[in-house]
């Protein structure tokens, strides 16, 4: 997938909150110091990646799917967005996989 990304042969698109919730993974896994958490964010915007910020219908069919199949909002709308954009959802959550699988393919199943 990162080979097919860097050679533009692959576009990712992400909600917004993607950035505050790598951080938080990193920060939570203690082995980054405050100077590196700013350096990762720094970097992570420079990643070219197509960034959706909530809105719309999007944004309202976070709050549905959430409700309908009781998965966090933040998982909701990377769900919302791929339906959006009439494209899969490759993940590693594999509770996302088993409850979306019209939506999604596990990570490990990307071919390019």
């Amino acid at each position: 997938m990162r080979d097919s990304f860097v050679t533009g042969k692959l576009t990712i698109s992400v909600p917004s909150l993607l950035f505050y919730e790598a951080l938080n993974a990193l920060w939570h896994s203690g082995l980054f110091s405050e100077e590196e958490l700013a350096l990762v964010a720094r970097a992570l915007h420079k990643y070219g990646f197509d960034v959706w910020e909530p809105k719309g219908k999007t944004y309202e069919q976070s709050a549905t799917l959430s409700s309908r199949y009781g998965i966090s909002v933040h998982d909701a709308s990377y769900v919302a967005l791929a339906s959006h954009l009439k494209a899969t959802l490759y993940t590693a959550d594999s509770e996302l996989v088993t409850r979306f699988p019209e939506k999604t393919q596990h990570i490990g199943n990307y071919r390019p």
